[in-house]
């Protein structure tokens, strides 16, 4: 039997847009990149882990509609479907998921923590880190620069943690590579409807780093061994 075809509906052609930015850069760094989707209350939420951060990303998206699935999908398919002009996507066929699709942040009981930097502080210990991890690796010998060891060498520096907070460096440098971090001039003015700053949630030994543009969430103990849970 044939399954029905789903069409999605934005409730405003910016979110298909952002949607559109968020897949492509996601399939920059997995080309077979798949995602979960969870549509509800009038929301789509779209997760993804690009493999460079391990690291789960999150972008929502406003729907004129309220329809309720959930069904995970080739991001690559998903992007060739997505029709910005029209603000609409069908949504493809169903794939087999990977491990992590069935190991998601809980949906409540998130608070917010204090001892997150300013956003200038953020970027500054950002760009501190690109340039230790450059430096470091233009002092190694010819004979030592090799993946294992540029490898160590990143993940020495991406998981320090970000000031008082027990996030990891790779949580911030991921929300800069997918476009949830921009300049303080681009941030949504006040009432537009998000939130105007990061703010850094807890549940559970979920951490969650999340902007008006998206979010990123880690386990504190990393993502390996986590129970799986439709959440």
């Amino acid at each position: 039997m044939t399954a029905a075809v789903r069409t999605l509906e934005f409730a405003d052609g910016r979110e298909a847009a952002d949607l559109g930015a968020f897949l492509a850069r996601l399939i920059h760094y997995d080309r077979a990149a798949a995602v979960r989707l969870q549509a509800g209350g009038g929301a789509l939420a779209v997760f993804g882990r690009p493999p460079s951060f391990e690291v789960l990303a999150i972008r929502t998206a406003r729907l004129a509609a309220a329809p309720e699935f959930d069904v995970t999908v080739s991001a690559g398919e998903l992007l060739e479907a997505l029709d910005e002009s029209a603000g609409s996507v069908v949504v493809p066929a169903a794939v087999t998921g990977p491990p992590w699709a069935g190991v998601l942040p809980p949906r409540g009981g998130w608070r917010q923590v204090a001892g997150l930097p300013d956003e200038e502080a953020i970027r500054g210990a950002l760009t501190a880190a690109v340039a230790e991890f450059r430096a470091r690796d233009e002092r190694l010998a010819p004979n030592e620069r090799t993946r294992a060891e540029r490898d160590r060498i990143g993940r020495e520096i991406w998981s320090r943690t970000l000031g008082d907070t027990r996030l990891p460096l790779r949580a911030v440098h991921a929300a800069q590579s997918l476009g949830f971090l921009r300049p303080v001039r681009a941030m949504v003015p006040a009432g537009a409807g998000r939130e105007e700053r990061p703010t850094l949630l807890e549940s559970g030994a979920w951490l969650r780093l999340r902007t008006p543009y998206g979010s990123i969430a880690v386990r504190s103990a990393g993502l390996g061994g986590l129970t799986v849970t439709p959440a």
